[in-house]
């Protein structure tokens, strides 16, 4: 399990300012190479290349980046935009998180501070003959890495914020988020089946804060059960909401000292992340759909579409029997994540916002079918909303035949 500082860097490292300050600094640095190098250059090598070669090619970059780079972000915050507007605005944090686009801007605004500097550098006459070689060279490998990102670029933006290219990227942050709870189902603390198997004298730990939780530092509460010989029974998951009279874990026996600096542990911010949070995938997906069911846009072919990605996610689901689960810190127990829970907050939404649509509802139909038959422990939770969209299917279609291949379709699932 990521501790509570890599968890912190994980997300800084996702930050565009993060990596344009970065490729800026590594820019800065070679621009002053030059300096540091002039002296090891041949002369002969010096009196090939002509005298402000280098200068004028920084020229052309200088102006030229300038205008790519605002370029790029006008066609980012566009792609934002219709990201927002179409998708959903949960997704839209997947795009800003984006390695290429950050990739692609950095290396942009890094190319125009190299060139403002290495200009700046060239008329304080700090290099003489052989440093403008090596400025010359240095700039030619600047080109060459402008001229790649730029053909990255292009091909990059021409599925950047369309509703295809977002869904392809929060499905596979739904797939990534639950392949790491098939790895470590309980986060590798001791299995706890439920609230009631709490012991009776436990103690609750409260939060002041209010906002869902994105992290839990399960090695540091474990570090501090074993100091103070006490179980600690978390009683939530990443992807709840977290408000002060909901209790965060329960102490056995409380701890004589003071036990507030278990909340450090905790990561309590003002939205949802996908990566200890395999729901949350499955939510935004339920979201697209229903966006695109809306009477504004009106698009069941993207909701059928997104009922297929869902079911690939689903089917992934593996749950070790708590017996047989790797326990790395005994002093933790913790809840497992629920099956029905993942079931209701994808194929809810869709059900209810594509109840009229017969087409939406026989995807959905056919889709629990074939879940139900992929694994056992699907069966029960697959029956259930399948019952419950054929109920809405049969309140909203005021043609009777619409729904006869629902029933239909249904009763084939209860009888598989």
């Amino acid at each position: 399990m990521v501790s509570k500082w890599g968890w912190q860097l994980l997300q800084l490292s996702r930050k565009l300012w993060l990596r344009t300050v970065s490729f800026a600094v590594l820019a800065l640095l070679s621009a002053g190479l030059a300096v540091l190098l002039q002296d090891h250059i041949p002369d002969a090598l010096a009196d090939i290349i002509g005298a402000g070669a280098a200068g004028e090619i920084l020229t052309i970059l200088a102006s030229s980046m300038l205008t790519v780079t605002t370029f790029s972000l006008s066609v980012m915050v566009a792609a934002y935009s219709a990201s927002t507007n179409n998708v959903s605005p949960r997704a839209t944090r997947l795009l800003m998180e984006d390695s290429t686009t950050q990739n692609a801007l950095a290396t942009f605004v890094g190319s125009f501070l190299f060139s403002i500097v290495s200009i700046i550098l060239l008329n304080t006459e700090l290099y003489n003959k052989r440093g403008e070689v090596v400025l010359f060279l240095t700039t030619i490998l600047v080109v060459a890495l402008i001229v790649v990102m730029m053909l990255v670029w292009i091909n990059h933006l021409s599925g950047l914020g369309r509703v295809g290219e977002t869904a392809n990227k929060v499905e596979d942050e739904a797939y990534a988020a639950l392949k790491r709870h098939n790895a470590a189902p309980w986060l590798q603390a001791t299995p706890l089946s439920s609230l009631e198997d709490i012991p009776a004298n436990a103690k609750p730990l409260l939060s002041n804060c209010i906002g869902y939780l994105q992290h839990i530092d399960i090695n540091a509460l474990n570090k501090w059960g074993a100091e103070h010989n006490c179980q600690l029974y978390v009683s939530v998951r990443p992807g709840v909401f977290i408000e002060p009279s909901r209790p965060l874990l329960w102490l056995s026996p409380a701890a004589a000292t003071d036990s507030t600096v278990l909340l450090d542990a905790f990561c309590i911010r003002d939205y949802r992340t996908f990566d200890q949070d395999p729901r949350f995938g499955l939510l935004v997906l339920a979201e697209i759909a229903s966006k695109a069911l809306s009477p504004a846009i009106n698009d069941p072919g993207t909701a059928i579409e997104i009922i297929g990605r869902g079911m690939r996610v689903l089917s992934n689901w593996r749950q070790t029997a708590p017996q047989q689960a790797e326990v790395t810190y005994p002093q933790v127990f913790v809840l497992p994540l629920q099956l029905s829970e993942l079931f209701d907050d994808f194929y809810t939404p869709i059900a209810r916002d594509g109840a009229a649509m017969q087409e939406v509802q026989i995807r959905l139909q056919k889709s629990l079918l074939a879940l139900s038959g992929q694994h056992s422990e699907f069966r029960p939770h697959a029956l259930r909303q399948s019952a419950a969209a054929l109920a809405r299917a049969e309140h909203a279609m005021a043609y009777s035949e619409d729904t006869k291949t629902l029933k239909a379709l249904h009763q084939q699932l209860r009888d598989s």
